[in-house]
């Protein structure tokens, strides 16, 4: 399953019409998934010295980079509090 850890989203579905579909209401393209942009990384954790493999999404980083990484990691459920 493509779930991130921090964020918890997954994948949606989205429609795929064109312009041209919107205006004429014919001829549907149908759904489509959309998954989430997920990579897989090694992260050190100073406070606990030691790294942890984790698979986030770029918006999962990106909030790691804004709250720290022990926080958001805690926060997630990923760690435990020393």
């Amino acid at each position: 399953m493509k779930i991130c850890a921090i964020t918890k989203s997954g994948s949606i579905i989205g429609g795929g019409y064109s312009n041209r579909t919107r205006a004429t209401k014919f001829n549907p393209t149908g759904k489509v998934r959309k998954h989430p942009n997920l990579q897989k990384k090694k992260v050190f954790v100073p406070e606990l010295n030691k790294s942890v493999n984790i698979e986030v999404s770029a918006r999962g980083m990106r909030t790691m980079k804004k709250n720290g990484i022990y926080a958001t990691l805690l926060k997630a459920g990923l760690i435990e509090a020393k």
